[in-house]
């Protein structure tokens, strides 16, 4: 990891795991940049608009040139890190699979592009990295942390000589006004006398803290902020502040690698922006927690179901405020329901899911009151519940409600490992916090409802089971997009027409919503109906054409259509704007029919469809797909249906359903609906 950040130029890194059974990316190396800035993302989901997530689910670099191109492409990273830097994220992958991604970052400022030995060095890096986590997989051995992700310690800088350290301490003494260096995690490591007397504190007390817990009146955002704009844009920052009563401070901060140094020097406050005076603040300075509210609030806009609030809740909390466990809960006919948890064992959770609500739980109790609860002790906790056990380990809880329109719709458990006092403003933020949340899940459950219905929509429309045919082979599958409300307009349908003939159908109505996946029921229907009586492919298309014409639903339809014809051998195809089959013969070689095109349902009245005779013999595999199978962002059409036809080549046609799960797997994370239809002629 050292070795890829410095050969590439960057500043700093992060390297993410993609565990083999999972659908999300793991933290497990940070260099250059302080864990505190890179908490929030310590796990980020495959379908998160992430720069890393979209380079692992497409297999491509992603490169952010500026904050600006940050903030037009993800407003999540730009919202909560609004400075000048670059970034490019890449996939990391063995000989055998994708293992993870790596982050690497760049000062503002720099060349627009990368250049060509900087995209080598991050593409070889990439490769080791991918050996290296192969080989450890191979071994059995972890590579996901069990707690926080491992923290590369900066590059050192030159030693001084005793007699350079006397010249350079003289030096800095010289210069007018004071001095001091923080390291990278933003702790003073050095400081003169001519700056702790402009503080007004000892060296002894400031050696080894944050500036902004040190010195409560330094507890203002502004401070923070400027701090994390030197680090991550590793561009010189400047601010004002007062020091109580009537002490005007101006601080220069001047970053690089190993930390920052600071210049401190006596303002006159006309001349400079100040920053507000602050008052003492116990618990994470006030910074820090504005920072993770706007992360919380940014990733929860995004939340589309139960599940991903819990997630993205426990992502975001647990760092941000100490915490080591989390149980988010809620109400069902009069009892707790456990809507997700993390940091507790799943067996201790259950025990509680399903209990009464006016049982002497304290999650309970909030839930129905909507009053939080705070517990800086198990002593705390014992008196307001005298029937808990102290079972968990921890040491100091919190309570809170999840409010939304007004009302509780459930409560939120947070279990701290060390002691906590929860003075008023933490108690504010926390309570805050939980208010995000609530709102946050009270619009998932709303998702949750409508997602289940469209679904249900969605398999009514679609053949529950497709009719076994003597003679033919099939394999079907279906797979809805990753976005939006999982349902749409792609479709597929057999037809038993005969003792010696049958049909097959593949569409996709334009959309992913519930009017398109109601036009794709009334396509395949009138699809099914005009093969039945025995009309051509050309004909089935045209009269669905005229029916959807008629309807004038305002969506277009592609599709193709097949006449299969099992004694003879022999398939005729006809198409409507849909991606051509593939057509893989006995031999394994595999060719793109080229049949001609049709116009998209429902454009035209009058059109016609022309038609393809193929033969069909014993071992071939016909493929019918909708082109979220082939299609994804930065991906040429041909280049994809050319790799999907080297899949289907290398699969075994024996195996039908093995063949077909094959050629998903590799399909593109949809943000299109994926269906496929396999069909060979059998014995």
């Amino acid at each position: 990891m050292a070795a890829v950040v410095r050969e590439s130029g960057a500043f700093g890194g992060l390297l993410y795991v993609l565990p083999s059974d999972g659908d999300a990316l793991r933290l497990v190396l940070v260099a250059g940049v302080p864990e505190e800035i890179a908490a929030p993302w310590r796990r980020i989901a495959l379908t998160d608009p992430m720069p890393v997530a979209d380079a692992v689910r497409e297999r491509r670099m992603v490169w952010i040139g500026g904050q600006e191109e940050m903030a037009r492409q993800y407003p999540r990273p730009a919202l909560v890190l609004p400075y000048e830097f670059a970034l490019a994220a890449a996939p990391v992958a063995s000989d055998t699979a994708l293992r993870g991604g790596l982050v690497l970052l760049w000062p503002g400022g720099r060349p627009g592009r990368l250049d060509r030995g900087e995209r080598e060095a991050i593409e070889s890096g990439c490769r080791r990295l991918g050996g290296l986590l192969q080989r450890a997989a191979d071994r059995g051995d972890p590579v996901v942390p069990a707690d926080r992700p491992r923290m590369l310690p900066p590059t050192a800088g030159r030693s001084l000589s005793l007699n350079e350290a006397a010249v350079v301490s003289a030096f800095v003494d010289r210069l007018p006004g004071g001095s001091c260096a923080l390291d990278t995690n933003g702790r003073i490591v050095f400081i003169t006398p001519a700056a702790t007397g402009l503080l007004g504190r000892d060296a002894a007390s400031l050696l080894g803290t944050l500036p902004w817990e040190s010195l409560p009146w330094m507890d203002v955002p502004q401070v923070e902020d400027r701090y994390r704009a030197a680090l991550v844009s590793r561009r010189p920052q400047t601010f004002t502040v007062l020091r109580p009563p009537d002490v005007w401070l101006s601080f220069e901060l001047y970053p690089d690698p190993s930390g920052i140094s600071v210049r401190i020097r006596r303002s006159d406050p006309a001349e400079e922006a100040p920053a507000a005076p602050s008052v003492p603040a116990a618990g994470p300075s006030r910074a820090t927690l504005l920072y993770h509210l706007m992360h919380l609030a940014a990733t929860l806009t995004e939340a589309v179901g139960v599940q991903d609030v819990v997630e993205q809740a426990a992502d975001q909390l647990l760092p941000a405020l100490g915490a080591q466990a989390m149980v988010l809960m809620s109400s069902e006919d009069g009892r707790l329901r456990i809507l997700g948890h993390r940091g507790y064992p799943t067996e201790l959770t259950d025990r509680f899911d399903g209990i009464p609500l006016n049982s002497d739980v304290p999650g309970s109790e909030v839930l129905t009151t909507g009053v939080p609860s705070f517990f800086p002790t198990f002593a705390d906790l014992r008196r307001a519940y005298p029937s808990t056990v102290h079972e968990d380990g921890m040491a100091s809880w919190a309570v809170l409600p999840l409010i939304a329109s007004g009302r509780p719709i459930g409560s939120l458990l947070l279990a701290y490992g060390h002691r906590r006092v929860f003075p008023p403003g933490e108690r504010a933020v926390l309570t805050s916090m939980a208010g995000l949340v609530g709102q946050a899940l009270d619009r998932a459950r709303l998702y949750d409802a409508k997602d289940h219905l469209a679904h249900r929509l969605q398999s009514a429309l679609l053949p529950h089971t497709l009719p076994r045919i003597p003679g033919l082979r099939i394999a079907a599958r279906y797979l809805p997009a990753a976005r939006g409300l999982g349902i749409g307009g792609d479709f597929y349908d057999l037809i038993r027409l005969d003792a010696h003939t049958a049909g097959a159908a593949i569409g996709d109505v334009q959309g992913h919503n519930v009017d398109a996946a109601a036009l794709m029921g009334q396509v395949r229907t009138a699809v099914h109906a005009h093969a039945t009586v025995g009309a051509s492919p050309a004909d089935v298309l045209a009269r669905t054409n005229r029916l959807l014409t008629d309807l004038d639903p305002g969506l277009f339809t592609s599709c193709v259509y097949v006449h299969l014809d099992l004694a003879g051998r022999r398939a005729c195809v006809a198409t409507a704007g849909h991606p051509p089959p593939l057509l893989r013969h006995a031999d394994g070689r595999t060719e793109l029919l080229r049949v001609p095109p049709g116009l998209l349902l429902g454009i035209e009245p009058d059109t016609a469809y022309p038609a393809l005779e193929i033969p069909l013999p014993h071992g071939s595999v016909l493929a019918l797909y909708t082109d979220g199978l082939v299609e994804a962002p930065g991906v040429d059409p041909d280049d994809a249906t050319a790799a999907l036809a080297g899949l289907l080549e290398h699969a075994d046609p024996a195996d039908l359903d093995t063949m077909a799960d094959t050629l998903i797997r590799h399909a593109p994370t949809p943000g299109d609906d994926i269906a496929l239809l396999l069909i060979s002629p059998g014995d």
